[in-house]
């Protein structure tokens, strides 16, 4: 193979007017990737250190498994925190990648996070490239690791529907992992079948349910169900996959409010109608308001505190 400086520059290309191309393609996680952070002269470094990696893979095989940096090129850090792969993968530049993983498999080279706490896996599920998913996945990456944002890669794809790379990481990663993802609350207190709710995925929630997520897990926040936020963006669709799925009508938010109480106000009947015949008579209505009670403590608090003012004295009056 004819290798040339030239063919990395068109693969890996650093310069400004790449960048506003490239700029259209960023999703909101992108931001700050990296793209600013590398001077030329380092890249200058990198681009060759690059043509040695690609010289080697080419005439020796890949290493042998351990959890040390192997070479230089897995050391060289960004002022973002990115390695040379987060790099080959917010570029797309699939040979790159392909060879990096391969020279880093079963390393721990593979779950470097940057300064936004992404692995590898979060970007190539960003950038929607399931195959690099699958790559990584096979190479030994932990699809468990969190974001700052405490997504896993799993949460990133339900969020934006990412069906190629949900699929590539739920039929990939080992069946701990893959009911861990599933499990976990991100930083909003929402798991992964709290997002794709959310967002209406009607796939992706049916396929979690059937792979083992528990359809009345509540958020960490206010206790609401998957069914809660179903009704809450008027999704009829997800009201009755939810309920087919062996959602709770019944189940309390941590403000004791049942998804019938939710379509109060709502335009969507159907919905109601949905959830009048399933929700126990008792959770029919809405809770008692404790307005009145409040303010009834309020008024005492408040002639309590006028009372005790009569005995404060100041400077001896």
């Amino acid at each position: 193979m004819d290798l040339h400086r030239t063919s990395i520059l068109n693969q890996m290309d650093y310069s400004r007017e790449s960048k506003e191309g490239k700029a259209a393609q960023s999703t909101e996680e992108r931001l700050d990737s990296g793209l600013e952070s590398m001077p030329e002269e380092d890249y200058q470094a990198v681009a060759a250190e690059i043509l040695r990696l690609q010289l080697e893979c080419e005439h020796n095989p890949p290493p042998a498994v351990t959890g040390e940096p192997l070479h230089e090129w897995q050391t060289q850090i960004t002022e973002d925190g990115d390695t040379l792969l987060h790099l080959a993968i917010i570029h797309e530049a699939k040979d790159y990648i392909a060879r990096m993983i391969d020279l880093s498999r079963k390393t721990d080279f593979l779950n470097t996070q940057n300064d936004l706490r992404q692995t590898p896996l979060h970007l190539a599920v960003i950038t929607n490239q399931p195959d690099v998913c699958h790559s990584l996945l096979a190479s030994g990456c932990d699809p468990t690791l969190v974001d700052n944002s405490g997504d896993t890669p799993l949460h990133i794809a339900c969020r934006h529907g990412n069906l190629h790379c949900f699929s590539v990481i739920t039929q990939s990663c080992r069946a701990e992992h893959l009911h861990t993802s599933m499990a976990a609350c991100n930083y909003n207190g929402q798991n992964c079948l709290h997002l794709a709710s959310v967002h209406g995925f009607l796939s992706l929630v049916e396929k979690m349910v059937d792979l083992g997520a528990d359809v009345n897990a509540k958020e960490q926040r206010n206790g609401r169900g998957s069914l809660h936020l179903a009704v809450d963006q008027q999704n009829l669709s997800l009201v009755k996959l939810l309920l087919k799925k062996g959602a709770d009508p019944n189940l309390l938010t941590s403000g004791g409010h049942t998804p019938y109480h939710l379509t109060y106000g709502l335009e969507n009947s159907d919905i109601r109608k949905e959830l009048h015949p399933l929700t126990h008579p008792d959770l029919r209505e809405l809770p008692d308001s404790e307005s009145e009670n409040s303010e009834e403590e309020d008024e005492d608090e408040e002639s309590d505190e006028e009372v005790g003012y009569d005995d404060i004295q100041w400077n001896g009056h």
